[in-house]
């Protein structure tokens, strides 16, 4: 990537279009051509007669097919671009590059809360969960009872939160959903940032609290309960009880203290939203800096968000640790796009239209600045929506690109922190794991300075090194999971952003 000329950058000797810095006006020269038109900042230019059908290229790597000619200095964006996915002849196993594991003795150690399973987390919370919607006002109520004066107390205990949902009932009781929605239930009753769980049912639903039981072998203690409200006799007196339970939990969450833990035990989110032309310049390779960082030193790092790796999902096989965990990457693949087709969809639909006015223009482009989150590390394991992982290092898990059910899967997984990169500028928080935001651009991390936790847009703007801010982000992710409060959390972030994905009819 050179930064040498002053109007726009192109990322790859091979690319036929470079990308603004600011606006272009017509008539400007850049990279040798005059503009034909204005270049609004973050949107391409065309650096050279690109005819019909032909391919434009950035990174390296197709992103459409140019709808009609374009001549050199021409806006490339929408208007003439055509997405047109074309099957790849996948590679398997071909680019693994093993890290260079950084020596136990070596790595760097954070401050958290050890779990009687062997399990540490980043936050000490007690959860109450539902089963189903039905349940969701009397768990609401009883979180409510909890707030920072009744706490005061306790401050080793950093919030009674409830995690509400819209389903649970009105769903067939087999399949993706039903299945998918267990898996997300099983990964926050098993959180290491939950110490005490109390989950909530109507009785009646399709998603019976006793089936989660039997089907994960789950027993009742003193620090996971369950009830139902029509067992216990009504919404009060589940409220009421419920307000007991805890009460009883709160003294022994509270005796749980921080302890020097080595980072191997962290398990970070890699996720985006609100992405803009420079997310796949500066913060995601940064954040991918930040997460080999991670997983050179013994932790996880689980990249998500299946349509948003549609077309850069070649580059991620070839990482594959082996052609098994591969092809397991091209099944979801092929999952979504028969998802889609039967609910009339497309998968270029995903840019949405803030992304496009970032300059964002085919889901091609989208998903090649989306997977330079995931880093250089062997792709480990490819997990279905929710699952819990068993192994470290590098990671990927199917889920959709909407941004709230994604890490509520990501969290069900294991990960006990969230980082969110931004370039239009989302406002995104998450419980029981927090979440750091990382801006693209100078311009937005300065005009929404309360929300951003760190500036990637300098790699561009102050000609930092993406390995400088990865290593800043890096170094905030221990802090972070030590227990200094993210921008979110400072915002009270992430009471309203348990969203599990619903698959499948409602009926």
């Amino acid at each position: 990537m050179s930064l040498e000329d002053k109007l726009s950058i192109k990322l790859n000797k091979n690319d036929n279009v470079a990308t603004a810095f600011s606006e272009i006006s017509s008539g400007q020269i850049t990279h040798d051509v005059k503009a034909e038109n204005v270049i609004p900042k973050g949107h391409k230019i065309a650096l050279k007669q690109i005819n019909k059908g032909e391919k434009i290229i950035k990174y390296d790597q197709i992103i459409g097919l140019a709808e009609k000619d374009i001549s050199p200095g021409e806006h490339v964006h929408t208007d003439n671009t055509e997405f047109r996915f074309s099957d790849h002849d996948y590679e398997f196993s071909t680019s693994v590059k093993l890290p260079n594991f950084i020596p136990e003795k070596e790595r760097p150690l954070f401050n958290g809360y050890k779990r009687y399973d062997g399990k540490v987390g980043t936050r000490n919370y007690i959860g109450i969960l539902t089963s189903v919607n039905c349940s969701a006002t009397a768990a609401r109520n009883i979180a409510k009872v909890f707030d920072q004066n009744k706490l005061s107390q306790y401050p080793n205990v950093d919030g009674v939160v409830s995690f509400t949902h819209g389903t649970g009932c009105g769903m067939a009781s087999e399949g993706d959903g039903f299945e998918a929605l267990q898996r997300i239930l099983l990964g926050y009753i098993q959180h290491p940032n939950l110490a005490g769980v109390l989950l909530i049912g109507l009785g009646c639903e399709a998603n019976q609290i006793k089936f989660l039981l039997d089907a994960f072998n789950l027993n009742e203690n003193p620090f996971f309960q369950t009830m139902t409200i029509q067992e216990i006799g009504g919404l009060r007196k589940t409220i009421e009880e419920g307000i007991k339970r805890v009460e009883v939990m709160l003294p022994e969450v509270n005796k749980i203290e921080r302890s020097q833990e080595s980072i191997e035990h962290i398990s970070l989110a890699l996720q985006c939203g609100g992405s803009d032309a420079w997310s796949g310049i500066t913060s995601n390779p940064a954040l991918g800096y930040a997460a080999d960082l991670l997983v050179k030193n013994g932790g996880t790092a689980v990249l998500a968000e299946t349509p948003e790796i549609y077309g850069a999902e070649h580059l991620l096989t070839r990482r594959a640790i082996n052609k098994k965990v591969g092809q397991k990457l091209v099944d979801r693949i092929l999952w979504w796009e028969d998802y889609v087709e039967k609910n009339k969809g497309s998968l270029n639909n995903n840019p949405s239209p803030g992304n496009k006015a970032g300059g964002l223009t085919t889901i091609l482009e989208k998903s090649l600045g989306a997977a330079a989150k995931g880093g250089t590390t062997p792709l480990n394991d490819v997990l279905m929506y929710g699952e819990k992982s068993r192994s470290k290092g590098f990671l990927f898990m199917d889920s959709p690109g909407y941004d709230p059910a994604s890490v509520t899967g990501q969290i069900a997984t294991g990960c006990n922190v969230v980082s969110f990169t931004t370039g239009r500028g989302s406002a995104f928080g998450s419980k029981p794991s927090p979440s750091i935001k990382i801006a693209t651009n100078t311009d937005m991390f300065n005009h929404m300075i309360e929300d951003m936790d760190v500036n990637a847009g300098k790699i561009v703007s102050d000609n930092s090194s993406i390995e400088e801010v990865g290593k800043e982000i890096f170094d905030l992710v221990i802090r972070v999971a030590s227990g200094e409060k993210s921008k979110s959390e400072m915002q009270g972030l992430g009471d309203l952003e348990f969203v599990p994905w619903q698959i499948g009819a409602t009926m």
